[in-house]
């Protein structure tokens, strides 16, 4: 069985206030127009749904170091990536530019899993890729990860 070494939950502050901003705008747009405007209360629920659904699932970043792996999810654990700590081959603490932006996509430097700030950890594999993992805790997720290697 797998000691975890190190969990910490960051909340997705960023994804949080823009989503629920977008869902509402989204809600309360749909008395202020007619209906005789054919489909937009069906497009404006379908918007709705869908900033309600990635609220749910992107609503914070859990990171997770065990014996034998480093692994995170996003909020209820349906999105999630690991990797075996025999695969890593250096981690440190690195800062996003702004424009690389929240989510999960691929940056000039990997791919990028962030819920807020600018913070993360770049892991490179011994394969030669590399990804960041978002974290507003970077010198201890990096210690953590060292750590469980030794």
């Amino acid at each position: 069985m797998e000691t975890p070494r190190y969990s910490h939950t960051q909340p997705g502050t960023v994804i949080r206030i823009s989503l629920l901003a977008m869902l509402l705008a989204s809600v309360v747009m749909m008395p202020l127009v007619p209906t005789s405007i054919h489909g937009f209360h069906i497009v404006m629920l379908l918007v709705a749904g869908t900033m309600a659904l990635c609220l749910l699932l992107f609503h914070s970043l859990t990171v997770t170091v065990t014996d034998m792996r480093l692994a995170w999810g996003f909020g209820p654990g349906v999105i999630k990536r690991e990797i075996p700590l025999e695969n890593i081959s250096e981690c440190k603490p690195v800062t996003n530019p702004w424009y690389y932006g929240w989510g999960i996509h691929l940056t000039p430097r990997g791919w990028l899993y962030n819920v807020s700030g600018f913070d993360a950890v770049e892991v490179s594999l011994r394969d030669g890729s590399v990804c960041r993992i978002g974290t507003d805790a970077p010198a201890e997720l990096v210690a953590a990860i060292q750590q469980a290697r030794k």
